[in-house]
């Protein structure tokens, strides 16, 4: 089979383009109420993408979708970032990824996009952002529109929220969110935010105060670029079971029941942030929960 590095959905074209995947936490306790037992049941989905053979770590992707919509170019979720102090994450302390390489190989160079989208603002959707030059943080993007959440941006504000230092979040405000509001490159939005004739984003609250989704309609096409609504193909089958960030898992899990809901309603490709293998599912309806009917034809990391 030929490698697939994008698709097409109506008039848009979506492609792949990865930071890095692998191990990234043990399922016990990103997922500490999913039963062990669940994780054996589906193993055979599961194992090699998003489970390790042992079944004890997670695997996961860090990814940005690329889209060329109505001759913009658009990138949703920016991973981790090179040079960042991450003493939370020590697998993320003072990266050295080609990103920007891969970006490049996809026919993309930083000065070209045109708007960033962070569906939150967690550390691993906001690193690249911005990079190092001359020992300042400085926008990766220099002609880009970064829309942000006004709730995270709230949110994850140390001088709102001083319980951020020590978290996975310390430093991510500094080093990737208030660069941009001080270049005016930032503009933040609430509850929906209409990108273009094709692409709407919607407030989807739960895993983060300002967690997001874009909805794309193009032509009989659909597509849900999920974020953080699903971090493994699991939790479309235990929707009620969230990961261990979320910061009001009663609301993560009705969100996460709802869009689910619209994408099996819709026959809508969900792209989550942070699956690995084919990356993207169209899911079904089974009454009290759903099930993947078929995966995206990209091609496996």
């Amino acid at each position: 089979m030929q490698d697939a590095y994008d698709i097409t959905l109506g008039d848009v074209t979506i492609t792949r383009v990865e930071e890095m995947h692998g191990p990234v936490m043990p399922a016990d306790q990103f997922f500490p109420d999913l039963p062990e037992q669940a994780w054996q049941d589906h193993r055979d989905t599961l194992v090699p993408d998003h489970l390790g053979a042992d079944g004890a770590m997670v695997h996961v992707a860090m990814q940005t979708w690329l889209l060329r919509s109505r001759g913009r170019t658009i990138l949703i979720d920016t991973g981790v970032g090179n040079d960042k102090t991450r003493p939370a994450v020590e697998a993320w302390d003072h990266l050295k990824l080609d990103y920007l390489g891969n970006l490049a190989r996809a026919g993309v160079r930083p000065e070209e996009v045109d708007l960033v989208v962070n569906t939150h603002l967690h550390v691993d959707h906001v690193g690249w952002n911005t990079r190092l030059i001359d020992g300042a943080w400085v926008p990766t993007f220099p002609n880009a529109t970064y829309l942000m959440p006004k709730a995270d941006f709230e949110f994850w504000n140390p001088a709102n929220n001083p319980g951020i230092a020590g978290g996975v979040n310390e430093n991510v405000f500094e080093d990737s969110i208030a660069p941009l509001h001080a270049a005016g490159q930032a503009q933040l939005w609430e509850t929906s935010h209409l990108i273009d004739a094709h692409l709407r984003l919607e407030a989807a609250p739960g895993h983060t105060p300002g967690s997001s989704v874009v909805k794309l309609h193009s032509g009989s096409d659909r597509a849900l670029f999920a974020g953080d609504l699903v971090h493994t193909p699991l939790q479309v089958s235990f929707p009620d079971h969230n990961s261990c960030f979320c910061e009001d898992p009663a609301q993560s899990r009705t969100t996460r029941r709802r869009l689910l809901g619209w994408a099996a309603d819709h026959n809508a490709l969900v792209l989550p942030a942070h699956f690995s293998g084919h990356s993207a599912l169209e899911i079904e309806d089974q009454g009290s929960d759903f099930a993947i009917k078929k995966w995206a034809p990209f091609t496996r990391y």
